[in-house]
């Protein structure tokens, strides 16, 4: 399952940040709810990123099955749709990377830096996506654009 932001109308993997009260699989259910409409119970922690640079964050990847719920936009979520995995809509970077780490089905969790988001992608999705890379790099300094 993936979602189309609104504020930056790419196809992603659901998920955002974890409030201060929050363990990271209640953030990861939360944000679910949030951006899906599904309440979901966690299956596996299927890996750990870490950040290399100040583009990306911390992230903490589960696979999830729905338990209640039905799809639904709003604020943060434009569209929601599954999809097979050979045929995946167009996704930035590091989505591609972190579905082939849960397609694997690994038998640990993975540890690994986040891979695909650095400054060097930047400028050549800047050079072939203006539009979508501005919108982005509004969103990382906090100026959100519904549309």
């Amino acid at each position: 399952m993936l979602i189309k932001r609104r504020d930056i109308p790419v196809w992603v993997l659901p998920g955002g940040g974890i409030d201060p009260d929050e363990t990271p699989e209640i953030a990861a259910c939360r944000e679910m709810e949030e951006e899906t409409g599904y309440q979901v119970e966690i299956v596996r922690k299927i890996a750990e990123y870490t950040p290399t640079n100040r583009l990306s964050k911390l992230t903490h990847f589960y696979e999830v099955r729905p338990v209640r719920g039905a799809p639904k936009t709003g604020l943060e979520t434009r569209a929601i749709d599954f999809f097979e995995l050979k045929d995946l809509p167009i996704l930035p970077p590091p989505y591609p990377h972190w579905i082939a780490d849960a397609a694997a089905r690994h038998s640990a969790m993975l540890k690994k830096n986040v891979e695909g988001v650095n400054y060097r992608t930047l400028l050549k999705l800047l050079i072939l996506h203006p539009l979508l890379v501005g919108r982005f790099l509004l969103t990382k300094i906090g100026i959100h654009i519904n549309g």
